[in-house]
């Protein structure tokens, strides 16, 4: 079953991000590496909810001022350098505040990776110290697929795997 069709309650979605999150934090117990922590978020969100359509992170090039490379990720192809300030990931990086895109199409800038990607959520990652350390980027197929119970959803289960 999709937690994204419309006819969802958002009472029903919101108790399947919370399973989830339990299930993504027991599997991270110990388990120091970043890479290895993304990539396992990446993996138990693209499974738990079907119509993700692309599930991944673009992290913070350390060696090029304000710029996103891609990292650990479940889906098509992805870009694989974003500037801040630049389509919706870039606009997450900059403002470092979630974004919620019900028409990917109507955001000015889109970088269009794939052209199926209809809406799109970003949030910032933020480390223990207070750095930006990547975007968290989910695509959906369906037009208006997130909403405030998945950026609330998102943003504690980001800050509890790598701000903690």
């Amino acid at each position: 079953m999709s937690y994204l069709a419309r006819d969802d309650r958002p009472a029903d979605k919101a108790a399947r991000y919370a399973e989830v999150e339990q299930e993504i934090l027991a599997v991270l117990d110990g388990e120091p590496n970043l890479v290895a922590r993304m990539a396992t978020v990446c993996s138990m969100l693209a499974d738990a909810f079907p119509a993700f359509f692309w599930t991944g992170f673009y992290v913070v090039d350390p060696d090029k001022a304000a710029e996103l490379v891609v990292g650990p990720y479940q889906g098509t192809l992805g870009c694989l350098r974003i500037p801040f300030g630049r389509g919706v990931c870039g606009a997450a990086a900059r403002d470092r505040t979630t974004q919620v895109v019900e028409d990917v199409h109507a955001f000015p800038g889109h970088i269009a990776c794939d052209s199926r990607s209809a809406s799109e959520i970003v949030v910032p990652v933020i480390d223990a110290a207070g750095n930006l350390i990547a975007v968290f980027d989910i695509d959906a197929t369906e037009k208006a697929a997130f909403d405030a119970v998945d950026a609330g959803a998102l943003e504690r289960l980001l800050g509890r795997v790598f701000a903690a």
